[in-house]
């Protein structure tokens, strides 16, 4: 079955390429939904009973391939497939504005399903070579879709900039699996687990920590987010954010189920990464004003919450704690599903505000409110989940992982305590941060009075865009209100990494606790839609009357004197200017001056990393490079020359026998 629909999708791909405009999209739509029905019924299958697995054999060159569905590739699959779907049909709606010949959008689209196909190889295979293979392949598809927009210098630079990071990533995970080879002799992921038991477990891990952790975006690996994801179409950051970096997070569980020893060592270093990772994204987050931006270090922030689920898990291990363990892996699992749902939404919406409006800074908006209310909805929505607030599914997986921290501060370690008191303490500061930054997004963008003249009037999206949105929030109502079915899933999961099972009756009391506290969301939902209702009902038959948004009792005379996301944030960015690098342009007023001409004052804020790391290292790079750009001097002869001295050369060292 798994061979068969392999095939079948690839010999459909060249269909999309030849087919006439009209007919490109729904062939695509075909083949995406034949792949996802057929490999999430399989991921289905693996997650409530046994393990698929399906044996390739490629010759000499790399032998047998094993490809396998367990339970951990399952959960992925099944969110990359929804993710995927709900993007596919998103961007056919986005797509509409844009007049693309045939060729491209067949393309866009070809690239698109070859993507979706390597992520969905990338959960499967079991074998090093191969999995290198379809990484490449999945980080070269995803950089081509974010090139869409070509023509613009700022695209291509944020592409350049994610592959190339992307082939640091595949450097370092190639070097681990060589590592394997040559102590195991094999590839297989299996003979991870064979040098684990006979090698210290901290090195390895860790080089396989920082080759996937660059896709997942912990930092200091995450530059490439904040670029990637405003330049890339809607559609295709939607699934970047929701998907892409979460399988960063699969390859760090999966080579954790390997793992023999040091789990208390490798635990402390990955809950203390995350919690930087979260505050670091968050901070940014709630500062920026390019709103796609701040959606992209929002994805950061929740990298690191999934994080310290797993440095809780690892933890939980070590210390023969199975409630540790549980709520731990449970919650960050939990909130890998959440993470996709809630980020899709609003990389859609955010999408949708782009598409009427042309401009992604936040500061140029406002009002948008009375134009766009259904995706003011939604975006509210996804601004809610994403705060950690109930009763959606954001605070079910935030929940369990502050369950998870208590747990750990009843140890006997006082280190250990130390981290999780302050871990604590850094989660409930990135869930107050990140009501800060959504409150400040949405006031910005929908309230008020707009604060720049648009092109033209912006209106609803098309109902081909909304509708996979709707789809999203149903799938978020159901982890909000059923989270004890989806907590039962991934409990049988867990015995992947670990034999640690909690006892029955703690694992129950966690699960009624949150459905309860469900339960009381959903009442107190229905409360006030039953209030909203009866309000309706008595007010339906009077007069309206339609004015201005209410000003606080303060009407501004001019739009640009209303509240703006800059100094919003701007205290908070004072407070933290130690890693929140404002650059401005701006001439201050001299001493006596009291009739100041028109001064202008321009702003932005500048990646830490980026700034203290990664440019002075790119910029010794390319100092270092201009000493040897005499041997590219165009000059034929020049390069006649080398051809000679080269083979001169190895003519010598064959010689004397240096060079077989």
């Amino acid at each position: 079955m798994l061979d068969g629909a392999i095939l079948f999708t690839l010999i459909t791909f060249f269909l999309i390429l030849i087919s006439p405009k009209k007919l490109g999209p729904p062939v695509s739509l075909f083949v995406i939904a034949y792949t996802s029905l057929t490999t999430s019924w399989m991921a289905i299958q693996a997650l409530l009973y046994h393990p698929i697995e399906l044996t390739i054999h490629f010759g000499n060159f790399a032998g047998d391939v094993l490809l396998k569905i367990d339970g951990l590739a399952a959960w992925f699959m099944l969110i990359i497939n929804f993710t995927v779907v709900t993007g596919f049909i998103y961007g056919l709606g986005y797509l509409k504005t844009y007049t693309l010949t045939n060729a491209r959008i067949g393309l866009h689209w070809v690239l698109f399903l070859f993507f979706h196909l390597s992520m969905l190889f990338v959960c499967m295979i079991q074998h090093g070579l191969a999995f290198l293979v379809v990484w490449e392949i999945m980080s070269l598809t995803s950089m081509l879709l974010v090139l869409f927009d070509h023509e613009n210098p700022g695209t291509f630079k944020a592409a350049l900039n994610y592959f190339v990071q992307m082939h640091i990533s595949v450097t370092l995970l190639t070097i681990g699996f060589i590592w394997v080879y040559h102590q195991t002799g094999s590839l297989s992921f299996d003979a991870i687990g064979t040098f684990f038991l006979s090698n210290k477990n901290l090195w390895l891990f860790l080089l396989f920590f920082t080759g996937f952790g660059i896709k997942a975006g912990f930092i200091p690996f995450h530059s490439w987010l904040p670029r990637a994801h405003p330049a890339a179409p809607a559609h295709v950051s939607g699934i970047m954010s929701g998907v892409i970096v979460k399988l960063g997070i699969y390859g760090i569980l999966r080579i954790i189920t390997y793992l023999k020893s040091d789990y208390i060592l490798l635990g402390e270093i990955v809950l203390t990464i995350s919690i930087l990772s979260g505050l670091y994204g968050i901070l940014n987050s709630a500062v920026h004003r390019d709103f796609k931006r701040m959606l992209a270090y929002c994805t950061i922030e929740n990298i690191g919450i999934i994080g310290m689920g797993i440095g809780i898990g690892l933890i939980g291990i070590g210390n023969n704690n199975p409630l540790m363990y549980y709520l731990g892996f449970g919650g960050a699992l939990l909130h890998v599903l959440n993470h996709s749902l809630f980020k899709s939404l609003l990389f859609y919406s955010a999408g949708s505000i782009y598409q009427q409006t042309h401009t992604q800074n936040m500061e140029n908006l406002g009002g948008l409110i009375k134009s766009m209310p259904k995706t003011a909805g939604l975006f509210l929505i996804g601004a809610v989940a994403i705060g950690g607030l109930p009763p959606l599914n954001g605070f079910v997986s935030e929940f369990v992982i502050y369950n998870g921290l208590i747990a750990g501060i009843h140890t006997n370690n006082i280190s250990q305590i130390i981290l999780f008191v302050l871990s604590l303490a850094g989660l409930s500061i990135i869930g107050g941060l990140s009501v800060l930054t959504f409150t400040k997004a949405f006031g910005t963008i929908f309230l008020g009075q707009p604060r720049t003249k648009l092109l033209h009037q912006p209106k609803e999206v098309s109902l081909l865009m909304q509708v996979p949105q709707y789809f999203i929030i149903g799938v978020m109502l159901s982890v909000a209100f059923l989270p004890q079915v989806y907590m039962k899933i991934i409990g049988n999961m867990l015995t992947l990494f670990s034999p640690l099972q909690p006892a029955t009756s703690l694992v129950t009391g966690i699960v009624k606790t949150t459905a309860s506290i469900s339960l009381y969301s959903l009442l107190l939902a229905v409360m006030i839609a039953t209030l909203w209702i009866v309000r309706s009902l008595i007010l339906r038959n009077r007069a309206e009357r339609i004015d201005t948004t209410w000003g606080c009792g303060y009407v501004a005379p001019n739009t640009r004197q209303q509240y703006t996301a800059k100094s919003f944030s701007k205290p908070l960015g004072k407070i933290f200017n130690a890693v929140l690098i404002e650059k401005k342009q701006f001439n201050e007023l001299k001493k006596g001056e009291i009739f100041p001409v028109k001064k202008s004052y321009i702003s932005h804020y500048q990646d830490f990393f980026e700034h203290n790391l990664i440019e002075p290292i790119t910029e010794r790079l390319v100092y270092s490079a201009n000493y040897f750009s005499f041997v590219q001097n165009g000059r034929i002869q020049s390069y006649v020359l080398y051809g000679i001295v080269f083979i001169l050369a190895m003519f010598i060292l064959t010689i004397y026998n240096i060079v077989a």
